[in-house]
């Protein structure tokens, strides 16, 4: 079904038709005319829109299994603003000392900040609090999860191509700002655990030639550790980034239901006619039943698999460490690039630039800004600027998939040194010899894994190329 035939059947006969099969079928099922339509009358006599209602509600979803990935992140959004809410209730925002006087009896007398105290009091002593928590930390985690996903179909499939390099470029963003707000509301519960993570963000802010120390006391209200910097930390992260993600949400949807879907190719389908599903009924009830998957599917991870459990680690003092320590896994990338970059500070001059400036600030700028380049750089490589709603398949342009195979590679390799200890520990391992293995591996497996997916799907191509023929 396109938009064309939708629009073919709101004029003329077939509309006739089908208000008189709706009237029979209404008579015989004894279904009665719905009380609001009279003020539903009155107010499109007054402001008008029903046509236009008609048509969007019509709107045309392409059938592809691909296109849920943003509508997973969205509903995560949705369960980490419910479950927020239910939080916020309970939490305290505060570092001032406390004797923990709760049920868990090894912290019992054990003097903590408020903010922990609070952390530990909803886990353990709340109704539903230790569940609802759960949820909220899942949630995060398959939100980040499904928006580079999502990202990572968008290059391979040339997503970004006109005219939705803006919505593009929202994506990135949204994955920032995502795995920002993550490692904030991480820190939060002033654990053992997220105190060192706090303490670690210091030390790359500081890091940074001429600006950081200035930037750090800004940002962390002083020397590390501060006594208000999750009075700090709380209003950014339930208020502040939350509002910029809707915002950048809203404006993605926005601009995707107005430039239409993307599609792949198909029977019937081109860059100005779109196959699918209208919203009403079939795409809404699809839709609805997805955000009732997810929201299940998070409900059960945090029923059955225990995360971040901040009894465990007690209250962060500054003289205190914890082993097999790592952060979020959408944060692990960060922390395996710090392991096993090699402990050199350069001092130039007067200028002392700490080894963790450039794994932790260099790297991820190396990162990101080609990443917000793509629809330029692609266009600077294949002078496409044509409108395009049809997206490639994968095996059509080989190297752009194999050099999404060797970024990926790149990345899981320094999520797998984030964890170096834990895998040390596991297998029996060396501990500095695997992270020699790694280091080693971060220079060979990419380009390897990149030149494997070239070959094949080049080869691919070229078989499919002839069997068209």
């Amino acid at each position: 079904m396109t938009d064309h035939d939708l629009k073919q059947g709101d004029r003329g006969a077939p509309r006739s038709r089908d208000h008189d099969l709706k009237r029979g079928l209404g008579r015989a099922f004894g279904v009665r005319t719905s009380p609001l339509r009279p003020a539903a009358r009155w107010l499109d006599t007054n402001l008008g829109g029903s046509g236009l209602l008609r048509e969007e509600l019509r709107h045309i979803f392409p059938d592809s299994w691909a296109f849920f990935l943003g509508e997973i992140a969205l509903y995560c959004f949705i369960i980490l603003v419910a479950t927020g809410i239910f939080l916020a209730l309970f939490f305290q925002a505060s570092e001032a000392p406390v004797a923990y006087q709760g049920s868990y009896a090894p912290l019992h007398g054990a003097e903590m900040s408020a903010a922990y105290d609070s952390v530990v009091n909803l886990s353990l002593d709340v109704r539903a609090g230790l569940l609802v928590r759960q949820v909220h930390h899942w949630a995060a985690l398959v939100f980040v999860g499904a928006l580079i996903i999502h990202l990572i179909r968008m290059f391979v499939t040339a997503a970004y191509r006109r005219p939705r390099r803006i919505n593009y470029l929202i994506g990135v963003s949204l994955v920032l700002l995502v795995g920002m707000n993550g490692l904030m509301g991480y820190s939060l519960p002033d654990d053992l655990l997220s105190g060192t993570g706090l303490r670690i963000a210091f030390s790359i802010t500081e890091s940074i030639p001429f600006v950081g120390p200035a930037l750090a006391s800004l940002l962390f209200g002083g020397e590390f550790p501060t006594s208000g910097l999750i009075a700090r930390i709380y209003p950014v992260h339930i208020f502040l980034l939350p509002a910029a993600i809707a915002g950048l949400l809203g404006a993605h949807l926005g601009l995707l239901w107005l430039q239409r879907h993307t599609q792949f190719p198909g029977k019937g389908r081109s860059d100005q006619t779109i196959v699918g599903t209208p919203m009403v009924p079939a795409y809404a009830l699809r839709t609805t039943g997805y955000l009732l998957i997810v929201g299940g599917v998070c409900a059960a991870f945090a029923a059955f698999v225990q995360i971040n459990p901040v009894w465990l680690y007690g209250p962060y003092r500054p003289w205190d460490a914890t082993t097999a320590a790592q952060p979020d896994w959408y944060m692990g990338w960060l922390e395996g690039a710090v392991r096993m970059w090699p402990g050199w500070d350069i001092q130039i001059g007067g200028l002392l630039i700490p080894a963790i400036f450039w794994p932790a600030v260099i790297i991820p700028g190396l990162i990101f800004t080609p990443l917000f380049l793509v629809p330029w750089l692609d266009w600077v490589a294949t002078r496409d600027g044509a409108f395009h709603n049809v997206l490639l398949l994968p095996g059509q342009h080989p190297a752009r998939t194999a050099l999404a195979a060797g970024f990926i590679t790149f990345l899981s390799v320094l999520l797998v040194a984030g964890g170096n200890d834990v895998f040390a520990i596991m297998f029996g391992w060396s501990q500095p010899t695997f992270l020699r293995v790694l280091q080693y591996l971060i220079f060979l497996l990419p380009p390897l894994i990149a030149l494997f997916t070239y070959v094949l799907l080049r080869g691919r191509a070229r078989r499919w190329a002839t069997t068209v023929r």
